[in-house]
Order: structure tokens, then C-alpha cells, then sequence
């Protein structure tokens, strides 16, 4: 989800790549998941998250939606899942007793960036670091790869970039749709292939480009 923002105004004013030092270390969160409880439904999950999610929870999409693990909502003129967050300020459901988060190792990109955020511009993408968003103080400096923790950072960021241009292409294409029927068929393609039939064990990222593959032809 893209927003008009002022990085002056959230941000310390720096941008980083995967390989700087940022001061996001926050002792590993313990004794706070404000963050985990007012995030609404902007933990937007895209396919990567789908398949950590199924492999860490041994769900399949359509299981983790009825349980209520997730659900779906229009996003920038597309239907795309998030994490949902229980009524009544209990956050999100993975959350165990303790306020802890029970899917930590394959918690949702998101997550991970959290409170770092992505500034999209000249074909690539850099880090910054949201100032206002954590209140946690005296926080260490880790570097970004770490703080993220997905393996292969290089495939990662390459699939993040891929993902959020062609969201952006499909989300041009819907404004610009004149049939209504037209329309319905794009809010609901993004969906169709890549998020309803199941990943497999394979390499994640052969999978998703096949399917990109599917849509170019």
C-alpha cells in the first residue's frame, strides 16, 4: 500500500540500504505488542508471507481465512489479504497469552520491517527508519538485513520490488478499466494467481515468476 508521505516529518531523514546499520534494536520487543494491536488492516500480505505462513502454520490460504487468521480487503484497486486483528484492542490472532508473537520466525514481511518502512523511487527501493511509529527509546543499531531476517536478501528485495510494480501496473489498469465487468475481473486476478492455489515445497520465488510468466501470456 503506497502513501504521500513527508519523510522529513516521520522519518530521522536518512536513507538505507540492506547492508547499513539503523537503530531499530529494541530488546527484542520484550514487554510490548502496541505495535501488534493498532495496526488495523494494513499488514498487507503479499505472496511470500502466504507461503512462510503455510509452510510455519501447515494452513493452506483458504484455511488460514476461514479461521480467521486473515481476511481480505480492496488495497490500491486490488482485493488483497491481511492479517486481522481481533475486536476490542486484542490485536493480531497470532498473538500468544504472554503478547508474544506465535509465528515469530515466519512472521509476515511487514512484520520484520517494522519500524522501518520502504521509500519506492528511480526503478529500486530504500529503507528508512519511521521515528514516531515505535516508543521505544535508546534503541541499537542492527543492520537492515538482520533486522529483517529473510535468508537471501538480494531474491527478496528483487521479488518486493517485482511485486510492488506489477501491483502498481494492475492498480493503474483498474482505474482505468471502462466496463465494470472489466474491473471486477482485475480487483479479483491478483487473488486468483498468486494467492488462492496452494505453493508447493519448491523454491518460493520459481513458483511466483511462473506465475507472473502465466500472466504475460
Amino acid at each position: 500500500m503506497e502513501r504521500k508521505i513527508d519523510l522529513s516529518e516521520i522519518s530521522d531523514g536518512k536513507l538505507y540500504t540492506a547492508e547499513d546499520l539503523v537503530k531499530a534494536g529494541c530488546g527484542d520487543c520484550a514487554g510490548c505488542s502496541s505495535c501488534c494491536r493498532e495496526t488495523g488492516n494494513t499488514i498487507i500480505l503479499d505472496p511470500y508471507d502466504i507461503w512462510q505462513l503455510g509452510r510455519g502454520t501447515k494452513m493452506t490460504f483458504t484455511e488460514l481465512l476461514e479461521q480467521g487468521r486473515i481476511e481480505l480487503n480492496m488495497a490500491d484497486g486490488v482485493i488483497l489479504p491481511n492479517l486481522k486483528l481481533g475486536e476490542k484492542g486484542e490485536g493480531c490472532s497470532f498473538l500468544n497469552e504472554a503478547g508474544r508473537c506465535s509465528i515469530h520466525a515466519f512472521r509476515p514481511g511487514l512484520c520484520r520491517l517494522f519500524p522501518l518502512g520502504r521509500l519506492y523511487e528511480d526503478g529500486s527501493f530504500r529503507y528508512f527508519l519511521q521515528v514516531h511509529e515505535c516508543s521505544r527509546t535508546n534503541r541499537s543499531k542492527v543492520r537492515v538485513k538482520k533486522w529483517i531476517g529473510i535468508p537471501d536478501i538480494k531474491r527478496y528485495e528483487a521479488f518486493v520490488l517485482v511485486w510492488h510494480d506489477y501491483l502498481k501496473k494492475i492498480g493503474n489498469e483498474v482505474k482505468s478499466a471502462g466496463e465494470e465487468a472489466r474491473m471486477k475481473e482485475l480487483t479479483m486476478s491478483v487473488l486468483r494467481r498468486f494467492y488462492l492455489p496452494p505453493y508447493d515445497e519448491r523454491d518460493f520465488y520459481e513458483q511466483f515468476y511462473e506465475r507472473m510468466k502465466l500472466g504475460e501470456n
